[in-house]
């Protein structure tokens, strides 16, 4: 999945629980729910086998993604503007959302191998529910939606 249905489902669970021992969890664990959605996104492992890197094109998308969900997390945060604990929780609810996918960062781009990266990726990659990309990314646009319609409707 994209980073910014991540980001924007962890920014949602943070502001509407406010509660950071509760919020915080939940929206770290959001992110292995949403893996289970029928998604597209950039296939970097695959890139990186096939031709030992991340192409210009996927790295591209994955910098536009990281730009919209830091965009939308920061949005969702500062809706709780003025009480700065909680545009805090939010925000810590945006990353915590998305550090299973940061975790992999080193390995795509910057060439960095362990042991613990490998089986972290290999993990994730059996939660994934791939599909094509116009229901993949179709779903994904309902759940940012949602998540904003739960925020802000």
């Amino acid at each position: 999945m994209l980073e910014t249905p991540h980001v924007v489902v962890g920014a949602a669970i943070a502001f509407k629980v406010g509660n950071p021992a509760l919020a915080l969890p939940l929206a770290l664990g959001s992110h292995f729910i949403l893996e289970k959605i029928p998604h597209w996104n950039p296939h970097l492992n695959t890139e990186k086998k096939n031709i030992g890197k991340i192409s210009s094109q996927t790295t591209k998308i994955v910098v536009a993604d990281t730009l919209l969900s830091l965009v939308l997390g920061t949005l969702i945060a500062f809706k709780a503007y003025p009480d700065i604990t909680k545009v805090t929780v939010v925000l810590l609810g945006a990353f915590l959302a998305a550090l299973p996918d940061l975790i992999e960062a080193p390995y795509f781009f910057l060439n960095q191998q362990s042991d613990f990266i490998l089986k972290w990726i290999k993990f994730k990659k059996s939660l994934q529910a791939n599909t094509n990309i116009i229901p993949g990314l179709i779903y994904q646009v309902l759940t940012i939606i949602f998540a904003f319609l739960w925020v802000f409707g």
